[in-house]
């Protein structure tokens, strides 16, 4: 399965791909094998439920939003390979000290942050929090403790009083959070 007319990336897209992303020539070559294997169309994009079939994701209580993500840059509701992996980019660990853009704690922080902000209006509302919370944790916690964590959060990350979470009132917040170790999946050679 996967798309049989395009089995391999020409040389030149694995090098514009691994300047972009930080990715080694193996691990790219083993994503978009796994990239073509999704594709059951053949048409060289990905669409929404083909993301949502992978099995890991699905059991991830932020699927939805995740799978989101991966649709930011796009204009039709399909990813592309290139589109694909510069969102896998963002959970690629630091290793020797070899950033990349897409995987720099800025960028992580920035993708996380958009994970919250369900809107994309910039900040992060109490109801939007609420959502989250509702969708990690489902019914295991009353609604009434979930409104009290949910305000308690939007009290002590605030720095402005504005009421909602900014992207700096964020980043401050998770300042003593090691991002690269939260935010990396570890990708085969």
């Amino acid at each position: 399965m996967g798309n049989k007319s395009s089995l391999f990336l020409r040389n030149e897209e694995i090098a514009q791909i691994q300047e972009e992303t930080g990715f080694t020539p193996n691990q790219i070559e083993r994503l978009y094998s796994r990239f073509t294997s999704l594709d059951r169309n053949d048409c060289g994009t990905l669409s929404r439920e083909d993301l949502m079939r992978i099995p890991e994701l699905a059991i991830n209580p932020l699927c939805e939003r995740i799978v989101h993500s991966f649709f930011a840059e796009s204009n039709d509701d399909r990813v592309n390979f290139r589109q694909f992996m510069n969102v896998l980019a963002h959970f690629r660990p630091l290793r020797d000290n070899k950033q990349s853009k897409l995987n720099s704690r800025e960028e992580k922080l920035k993708f996380a942050f958009k994970m919250y902000d369900l809107d994309d209006d910039g900040v992060i509302s109490r109801d939007e929090l609420l959502s989250i919370l509702h969708m990690m944790v489902g019914a295991n916690i009353s609604q009434d403790q979930l409104v009290s964590i949910a305000e308690r959060t939007i009290l002590e990350a605030d720095l402005c009083c504005q009421g909602k979470i900014s992207f700096e009132d964020f980043c401050k917040a998770l300042d003593r959070t090691d991002v690269d170790q939260k935010m990396s999946i570890r990708f085969l050679n």
